[in-house]
């Protein structure tokens, strides 16, 4: 039986969000519950996002060897074996150095995911197909996202409260089941992802090759080769230089206790901001982002969009300037936790950022779709997608240090000011009136 597009796309993208959610935000709160510093947390959850900013350099064997399938179905084996031990590493005497390093294999393993599920997308879809699912393949991802910010940050958290278990406990039962998703999922994709029927067009035998050094030099030279390019990367790398600083950040200002300029919210509670309301705002946010781009191209929705997503990173600041505590409509008696004001507040914070967020990154996708030659679909994206990862890394590893000298309401708001250039930008971009971005 042959599986619709409709049913493993957003298989497929859940399986490539979660890793990378992994490392990348479930590691900040994992590591702040366990007592580490805002800057360690900063520095050494960028490092792990390392392998997605040098990924380009062994995306073309993607390509040449093997098929993309088996390249997924791997990755998803290794990356459920690597997590599995990550889980086992909670129960370490010091296990913030030894989780770091399965937290880089697991980068490692992911970031190679990525390469071959991204090159299976534009293998297996044709032009039209690719930018009518952007939208579901980003709300896919983004609940991958949410899932592990949201679900298993709340779940670790509630194992710690409510058990025996502990911090180290809970976040090891909140791996283990990271680790056992991944597993199901690459049985599922064994058995369902179906083959490429014919290859796409300007796609020859050639590419499965032995890899010579020119063949990669040429892969290279082939994205280059394309208008503006100069604009293109400057675009990419800065996009989203304002979003890095503050997403790696946001966290840690909500766990953060009053006198820190936190908001002193649980761990548990955060999990539910971001495992709830915020995922559904996420999902609308990338669905209705994709439709816009699909029904009216790049050029009328790029500019919008960004301003939409990264003007919403003053709600950011405002919470932060506000503070908000305190009973909302006590006059009622409700004496519900949801009802005071940090929650309330932070809820619909999270909403509006969330949405704002889905609406700018699903743009931003289909523009670094239309950036891919489709001689070499997985290697190009690679090099899209590293230089993008290279964008969050830099202001990521500083974001800690920079909000410990200057605080959370200064940091915020320097967090806006450093989008302002990536908007700019977008007026330099080659972009028609015809382009939807594939």
């Amino acid at each position: 039986m042959r599986i619709k597009p409709a049913i493993f796309i957003p298989t497929l993208y859940f399986a490539e969000g979660l890793p990378y959610t992994i490392v990348n935000m479930m590691s900040v709160v994992f590591y702040k519950t366990l007592g580490a510093s805002n800057a360690f947390i900063g520095s050494a959850t960028s490092f792990l996002a390392l392998p997605w900013t040098l990924k380009f350099l062994w995306s073309p064997l993607v390509d040449v060897r093997g098929t993309k399938k088996r390249w997924v179905v791997a990755s998803q084996m290794v990356l459920s074996f690597v997590v599995l031990l990550a889980a086992l590493g909670c129960f370490l005497p010091d296990p913030i150095y030894a989780t770091l390093v399965i937290f880089l294999v697991v980068a490692v393993a992911s970031a190679t995911h990525d390469i071959a599920i991204d090159g299976y997308y534009m293998d297996v879809l044709d032009k039209g197909q690719q930018a009518y699912y952007v939208g579901i393949r980003n709300a896919a991802y983004k609940v991958a996202w949410l899932t592990g910010s949201g679900f298993l940050v709340y779940l670790a958290g509630l194992m710690a409260e409510s058990t025996a278990l502990g911090v180290k406990g809970g976040w090891f039962v909140s791996f283990l089941v990271s680790a056992l998703l991944l597993f199901v999922l690459a049985l599922f994709h064994m058995k369902a992802l179906p083959e490429p029927e014919l290859q796409a067009e300007g796609e020859s035998e050639s590419n499965k090759e032995s890899l010579t050094l020119k063949k990669f030099g040429d892969i290279f030279i082939a994205y280059l080769n394309q208008p503006r390019i100069v604009a293109v990367i400057i675009y990419i790398l800065i996009f989203r230089l304002g979003d890095a600083l503050m997403l790696k950040m946001a966290q840690p200002f909500l766990l953060d206790d009053v006198s820190k300029g936190g908001l002193a919210i649980s761990t548990t509670e955060v999990g539910i901001i971001y495992g709830t309301v915020g995922m559904l705002f996420l999902l609308a946010g990338n669905l209705f982002g994709g439709w816009l781009v699909s029904r009216y191209g790049l050029k009328k929705c790029l500019l919008p969009t960004a301003l939409i997503q990264n003007s919403a990173i003053l709600l950011y600041w405002w919470l932060a300037h506000s503070k908000p505590r305190g009973e909302i409509l006590g006059f009622l008696n409700l004496h519900d936790r949801m009802f005071e004001a940090e929650i309330l507040f932070t809820t619909l914070v999270n909403s509006v950022e969330q949405f704002s967020y889905g609406l700018g990154v699903a743009a931003y996708t289909v523009f670094l779709l239309s950036t891919v030659k489709k001689s070499y679909k997985a290697a190009h994206y690679a090099i899209a997608t590293a230089l993008m990862a290279l964008g969050l890394l830099l202001p990521g590893a500083v974001s800690g240090f920079i909000q410990e000298s200057i605080g959370y309401e200064l940091f915020f708001l320097v967090s806006f000011l450093a989008s302002l250039p990536g908007i700019i930008v977008i007026l330099f971009l080659p972009l028609t009136t015809e382009d939807h971005g594939i």
